[in-house]
């Protein structure tokens, strides 16, 4: 066998393994990758806008910036305990399912074309491409095939949550 058929066997095996735990624990990687990445925000993107401020529409205060992570990121965590708890087709599933979406899209909206645009490291890109990107889009799938969403509502949950994330943002902001 050749060096790229053993690779392809071990990809597959891992895969394989993976798969075989159950979306029930598998979904607490989702408030973990949401930590990470917004931590990566926390640190970095306050003085990133300070040093882009002709060049960018909003300039937060950091500490406004930064206390709307921590209630998206204890979000994450409420809702995937939620989720947990209650079990395949409950509202918290289908929520928690909207937010992991809410996610997956942050990564092309903004973090990957800001990076584009400025041609350089933009904050949040980083987890942005290597976790959630990933864990996202695995997720996501793993959420419809083991039925904890499906259908309809999966969809309508999947672009209502993250555009209704999307408003939130500018509130969080303006709360601090």
């Amino acid at each position: 066998m050749s060096r790229n058929q053993q690779n392809a066997v071990r990809l597959h095996e891992q895969r394989r393994r993976l798969t075989a735990i159950s979306f029930q624990k598998l979904q607490w990687l989702f408030p973990i990758a949401v930590t990470l990445h917004n931590s990566e925000e926390a640190l970095w993107l306050p003085p990133w806008w300070v040093r882009h401020a002709s060049e960018l529409p909003l300039h937060p205060a950091a500490a406004a910036f930064r206390s709307a992570l921590a209630a998206l990121t204890v979000a994450a965590f409420v809702v995937t305990y939620l989720s947990a708890r209650k079990g395949k087709q409950s509202v918290w599933a289908y929520l928690m399912f909207g937010y992991i979406v809410a996610m997956l899209a942050n990564v092309f909206v903004p973090h990957i074309p800001a990076s584009l645009v400025f041609r350089s490291y933009t904050p949040g890109v980083v987890t942005a491409v290597l976790i959630n990107l990933p864990v996202m889009s695995f997720l996501s799938v793993q959420a419809l095939r083991e039925g904890w969403v499906s259908g309809r509502k999966a969809v309508a949950f999947g672009v209502v949550v993250p555009l209704a994330i999307a408003s939130l943002i500018p509130i969080l902001l303006l709360l601090h």
